[in-house]
C-alpha cells in the first residue's frame, strides 16, 4: 500500500512538473509569434515522453524509492528548458530537447543495470582511476579551450565535458574508499587545542585530493571544478569520520590554493576585481559586462518578472550556460527565482534524507556525496550570477545548457533512486549503526 501511494504521488507531481514545463515551452513560443505556438509541439511530446518512462521504470525496478526527486528534476529540467529554448529557439532549443531524451534514456539504464549499488564498491579502483583519467583528459592533445579553460574535449564534431562524468566515478571511488577506511581515519591519537586530532599520516588522502584539485586549477585554468571536487571529498571524509579537524584542516588548504590561485593566474585577479566592483566604468564595458548584465536582468525581474519571453536576458553573455537563473529571475521575477531554489532545497533534502536513512556506510557516504555534487555546484553558480562568490565557469544542475552535464545529473538522480529504493526494501543490519551526518558510531 505505501509502494503504491509513493508512486502514485510520483506520477501526480510529475504530471504537475510536465504541466509547468510544457506550458513555459508554449509561453516562451506564444511571445515570439502567437500563429505558430504548434512549433513547439514535438519538444513537448519528447519531454513528457521522457518522463513518463522513466517514471515507469521507476515503477517496475525501485518501487520503494523516494517520490520526490524525479518530479523535483522535471520541473528543474523544464523551466531550464523553456529558458534555454527563449534564448535560441533554433540552436540550444532542440538541441536541449534531444540532450533530455538522452538523459533520460541514461537514467533508466542505470536504473536497469545497476540493481545493486553496493556490487559498485568492488570496483572502486577501477572507478577512480576512470574519474582521474575523465578529469585529465582535457590536458590531453584532445582537450580545447574554451572561454580560458581548458574543459573540452573533441572527438571529431562532438565535443563533451569528461568532468561531469568523472565527478560521479570520483565520488564512488570516495565512498567505497572512505567506507572502508572510517575507523582508521576517525581515530584521534593525540589531543591538540582541545581538539582530537589523528595521526598525520591520515591527512594524506585529503593532500592527494587538493593536489589533484591544484592541477585541475592550474592545468585546466578552472578554479570552479577544483573548488567542487575539493569539497566533495572535504564533506565526505566529514561524514564517515565526524572529525571536525579535517575540516578546518581542509578550509585552511582551501584557502593557501586560493591565495596561490590568485596570485599566478591574471584571470583569477580579474575574476575577483570584477566581483569586488562590477560596476566600475572602467570594467563594466569589459570584463564586469556580463556580471552586470546578469545583475541589471534580475533587477528588472522585479517581483513578478516581465513574463517568458518577453524580457532580454539575450544581452547577458553565455546566459544559456552561466547565467540560465538570471533568465529566470528576468521573466519570472523574485517569486519564480523563489520556487526555483526551492526545488533545488527539496532536492538536496531529499538526498541527504537519503543519506541519513542508508543501511550500509557505503550507501551513506555514495548518498551524501552525489547529494554534495548537487548542493555545491548549485551554490558556486548562484553565488556568482548573484555576485555573492566570484564567477565560476560551471553549470547549474538540469537547468544550463548542455549534454554532458545533462547525462551527469540523470545518472547522479538514477543513483540516488537506487540507494532509497535498496535501502527501503533491506531491514538494517541488527549489529551496524547509521552513520549520521556530523555525528558518531
Amino acid at each position: 500500500m505505501q509502494t503504491s501511494y509513493r508512486r502514485n504521488s510520483e506520477l501526480s507531481l510529475l504530471l504537475f512538473a510536465l504541466v509547468i514545463g510544457s506550458g513555459s515551452l508554449a509561453l516562451v513560443e506564444a511571445a515570439r509569434d502567437l500563429e505558430r505556438v504548434e512549433l513547439v509541439a514535438p519538444f513537448m511530446a519528447i519531454l513528457v515522453a521522457a518522463y513518463v518512462v522513466a517514471h515507469i521504470v521507476v515503477r517496475k525496478s525501485a518501487r520503494q524509492a523516494d517520490s520526490l526527486i524525479l518530479p523535483l528534476a522535471a520541473i528543474l529540467n523544464a523551466l531550464g528548458l523553456a529558458a534555454v529554448y527563449r534564448l535560441a529557439p533554433q540552436d540550444y532549443g532542440p538541441v536541449q530537447v534531444t540532450w533530455t531524451a538522452v538523459g533520460a534514456a541514461a537514467f533508466i539504464i542505470t536504473l536497469i543495470v545497476v540493481r545493486d549499488y553496493k556490487l559498485l564498491a568492488r570496483y572502486k579502483y577501477i572507478l577512480g582511476f576512470a574519474g582521474v583519467a575523465l578529469l585529465l583528459l582535457p590536458l590531453s592533445p584532445l582537450g580545447q579551450e574554451v572561454f580560458g579553460a581548458r574543459l573540452w574535449v573533441n572527438v571529431g564534431a562532438f565535443s563533451f565535458q569528461p568532468g561531469e562524468l568523472a565527478k560521479i566515478a570520483l565520488v564512488l571511488f570516495f565512498a567505497a574508499y572512505l567506507a572502508e577506511r572510517k575507523e582508521l581515519l576517525a581515530l584521534a591519537t593525540r589531543r591538540i587545542a582541545g581538539f582530537h586530532v589523528p595521526d598525520l599520516k591520515h591527512f594524506g588522502p585529503l593532500l592527494v585530493m587538493w593536489g589533484l584539485s591544484l592541477a585541475v586549477m592550474f592545468y585546466e585554468k578552472d578554479l570552479g571544478s577544483s573548488m567542487l571536487f575539493f569539497s566533495i571529498f572535504l564533506v565526505m571524509l566529514y561524514i564517515a569520520t565526524a572529525r571536525v579537524v579535517y575540516m578546518a584542516f581542509g578550509g585552511l588548504l582551501f584557502i593557501v590554493g586560493a591565495y596561490i590561485g590568485y596570485q599566478m593566474f591574471p584571470h583569477v585577479q580579474v575574476r575577483v576585481q570584477v566581483w569586488l566592483d562590477a560596476f566600475n566604468p572602467d570594467l563594466i564595458e569589459g570584463p564586469s559586462f556580463q556580471l552586470a548584465q546578469s545583475l541589471f536582468a534580475l533587477s528588472t525581474g522585479g517581483l513578478f518578472g516581465t513574463g517568458l519571453g518577453q524580457g532580454r536576458p539575450d544581452l547577458i553573455p553565455a546566459a544559456h550556460t552561466d547565467f540560465i537563473f538570471s533568465v529566470v529571475g528576468e521573466e519570472l521575477g523574485l517569486l519564480g527565482t523563489a520556487a526555483v531554489l526551492l526545488c533545488f532545497m527539496l532536492l538536496i533534502t531529499r538526498g541527504l534524507h537519503i543519506a541519513m536513512h542508508g543501511r550500509s556506510d557505503f550507501g551513506i557516504l555514495l548518498a551524501g556525496g552525489l547529494t554534495t555534487i548537487l548542493g555545491v555546484q548549485t551554490f558556486i553558480i548562484l553565488a556568482g550570477a548573484t555576485r555573492l562568490l566570484p564567477l565560476t565557469g560551471i553549470t547549474l544542475p538540469f537547468m544550463s545548457y548542455g549534454g554532458s552535464s545533462l547525462l551527469s545529473n540523470f545518472i547522479l538522480i538514477a543513483l540516488l533512486i537506487r540507494i532509497s529504493h535498496q535501502d527501503a526494501a533491506e531491514p538494517a543490519p541488527a549489529d551496524t549503526a547509521e552513520i549520521l551526518i556530523g555525528g558518531r558510531r
